[in-house]
């Protein structure tokens, strides 16, 4: 009786592992076409976090297209305007499994990226609280620089917030205008929820410690056009903490909801003593994966802030746009539909 079971565990092992090759093999063509095109290999470095004791550090290795001479991609990255089309961000090629070199002053640490080109890693190191510096360089590539927020050990509340649809009006819930502002919309078209900057500012003035970690589904491929959105636009500055598009060991598609839950309970881990504010929209499953964390986790949430969608996204998103119901719960929750909402009702709970 146990043999269909096993039969069926084998056979779908089979097909994961036949899925891996054939993703294997198709980011061996685009490498191969890339290098015919020109491509160059750059690391990115992004914004990482730690304590005095050790550090997150965060980039990519990837191959990119060199804009054009004369052009207005050329034009936008050397004035730094950036007003270039969204799909421009997915046409590089992540170079997998190459060893990229980690300096935090006098610490070196080797490291090697994984099959989508990410590294993410934690290197132990004594530093003082406050901005820092690692320095990243895969072979082949100019040393780019990562700010580390070092968070100082007395340090007992956090920010955790959601990008699409809570600091950025993406439309998720709708497919086809999401697929449009994501991959057609120039980067300065997009547009800032009302009163979040200043929300999130303002926050950060109440609580000059505070790190600020954007925690968020969507692929690292956006992440420098995130950062230039949440700089643009006067966020305050934080890690972005994304994900990945394709396989993982153990899943066909990468899990959003699982990307939220295992970074939240790492920095519970990592931030024993730390109260987060968590952030986000009724839109997806934000209520759900920070309930569910509440729940496991109430002494380690200081309150849960969800920007409510219009009727409309919120139909669409399968989602609601009323007020939950979480009268039982060991912590506050607020709804509004912008920042100046969400200020007054953090302002009666001490928060502002």
């Amino acid at each position: 009786m146990d043999r269909a079971p096993q039969k069926t565990s084998l056979a779908g092992n089979r097909a994961f592992r036949l899925a891996h090759r054939l993703s294997d093999g198709v980011n061996g063509v685009r490498l191969q076409l890339a290098k015919r095109w020109n491509f160059v290999p750059k690391t990115i470095a992004y914004q990482g976090y730690g304590s005095t004791e050790w550090v997150r550090v965060l980039g990519r290795v990837l191959l990119a297209k060199e804009p054009a001479p004369g052009s207005r991609a050329e034009h936008a990255a050397r004035n730094g305007t950036q007003n270039v089309r969204g799909w421009r961000a997915f046409t590089s090629v992540p170079v997998q499994f190459t060893n990229v070199e980690v300096t935090i002053g006098d610490v070196v640490t080797t490291v090697k990226a994984d099959r989508g080109g990410l590294i993410d890693t934690v290197v132990d190191i004594r530093l003082s609280p406050g901005w820092h510096t690692a320095v990243l360089r895969a072979e082949g590539t100019e040393p780019v620089e990562a700010l580390i927020q070092v968070i100082a050990p007395d340090t007992t509340f956090g920010i955790v917030s959601d990008i699409d649809d809570t600091v950025m009006v993406t439309a998720l819930p709708r497919p086809f205008l999401a697929l449009w502002n994501t991959f057609v919309l120039s980067e300065r078209a997009r547009m800032a929820t009302p009163g979040m900057a200043v929300l999130m500012d303002r926050l950060t003035v109440e609580h000059p410690e505070a790190p600020v970690i954007y925690l968020s589904t969507g692929p690292w491929n956006a992440a420098p056009t995130l950062a230039r959105f949440l700089g643009r636009n006067m966020y305050p500055a934080g890690a972005l903490l994304l994900t990945d598009w394709g396989l993982t060991q153990d899943r066909w598609f990468r899990s959003g909801q699982e990307h939220k839950h295992r970074n939240l309970e790492r920095l519970a881990k990592e931030f024993p003593d730390m109260r987060w504010l968590l952030i986000g929209d009724n839109g997806q499953h934000d209520e759900q994966i920070y309930s569910g964390f509440a729940q496991e986790h109430a002494d380690k949430v200081a309150a849960i802030a969800i920007r409510q969608l219009s009727v409309s996204e919120a139909v669409f998103a399968g989602g609601h746009s009323e007020d939950g119901d979480h009268s039982a719960s060991a912590v506050p929750w607020i709804y509004s539909t912008d920042g100046a909402g969400m200020a007054k009702q953090l302002k009666s709970l001490d928060l502002l």
